[in-house]
């Protein structure tokens, strides 16, 4: 037998209008900056400061970028962000994973002191100075691991990985218990597979806190050019430009016309471009925590 359609009210359409304009407008809201941002930094900088660039470059040309890869340095301070990213972020969620699992277990005494003094730091800290002269007498300034160690641990992102946690039936780990599987096997076969998602989620964190990084090159590593990092070089670039703004003669004999906006367009683009290509692979597992999240015991 055939089932008969269900017909849709009027109400139940307007609905739909409505939210598929809301949507579409959200989505022009969300992309404009970004492909306003693309279209001036392929655009002619002295032909940008006319203004009129919308979604497409009047002058199409590729000096801003030439100007932005010529930059001294910068293939060396790409090599450390990519080393930093992915090191820094695989240590972060090791650490975090690790130190949530075990606070998330019932029988661990004082979880609650513990988290209510984590909880604090999050809103207190030693200040810059205390932070540097503790770094600089552990040996970390002038060093690759000041870019990893210090962010190993973060309360905030534990603290997510934890609440996660406890949100996994208990019945899987008792009857893995009573199978004889310990606390490490525990963790890796049974938690750690359940947490994909949040693991996703955390790495994204950790992975976009470390490429946009610049301050601790700037602070701790500043006089050693071999760990310079890519955020730190353009920042250094879009200032010695930016100063340069007050001459556009000079900056169309030095650079090739570009001016500052367009330069920085062109780093903004660079920047970003590395997290824009990693954020598709990791968006299923958002998806999936979703359903994951929704199993009750």
């Amino acid at each position: 037998m055939f089932q008969k359609k269900r017909k849709t009210s009027i109400g139940d359409r307007i609905f739909v209008i409505c939210n598929t304009l809301f949507m579409i407008a959200f989505v022009v809201i969300t992309l404009y900056p970004i492909i306003n941002t693309l279209a001036i930094s392929l655009n002619d900088g002295t032909d940008a400061l006319r203004g009129g660039i919308y979604l497409w470059p009047r002058k199409f040309t590729w000096k801003n970028y030439i100007t932005v890869l010529q930059k001294d340095n910068l293939i060396t301070g790409a090599y450390i962000s990519v080393a930093r990213t992915v090191i820094g972020t695989v240590l972060a969620l090791s650490a975090n994973a690790v130190l949530a699992f075990i606070v998330s277990r019932k029988r661990f005494m004082f979880k609650k002191q513990l988290s209510f003094f984590w909880v604090v730091t999050m809103y207190v800290n030693g200040g810059m100075i205390p932070t540097f002269l503790l770094y600089k007498s552990l040996g970390l300034t002038n060093s690759f691991w000041v870019y990893v160690v210090p962010g190993m641990f973060s309360a905030f992102n534990m603290l997510v990985i934890r609440t996660y946690m406890n949100g996994i039936p208990e019945s899987l780990e008792e009857s893995a218990q009573l199978d004889g599987a310990g606390y490490t096997t525990i963790f890796l076969k049974i938690i750690s597979p359940l947490c994909k998602p949040v693991y996703a989620t955390v790495a994204l964190f950790v992975a976009v806190g470390q490429w946009n990084s610049w301050f601790d090159a700037m602070l701790y590593n500043r006089m050693s050019a071999n760990l310079t990092t890519l955020q730190y070089e353009l920042m250094k670039l879009l200032s010695s430009v930016t100063n340069q703004g007050s001459s556009a003669e000079a900056m169309k004999n030095a650079a090739g016309a570009v001016t500052p906006t367009s330069v920085r367009a062109a780093a903004t683009i660079l920047t970003m471009l590395p997290i824009v290509c990693l954020y598709p692979f990791l968006q299923r597992y958002f998806v999936t925590g979703l359903t994951i999240g929704g199993v009750k015991e």
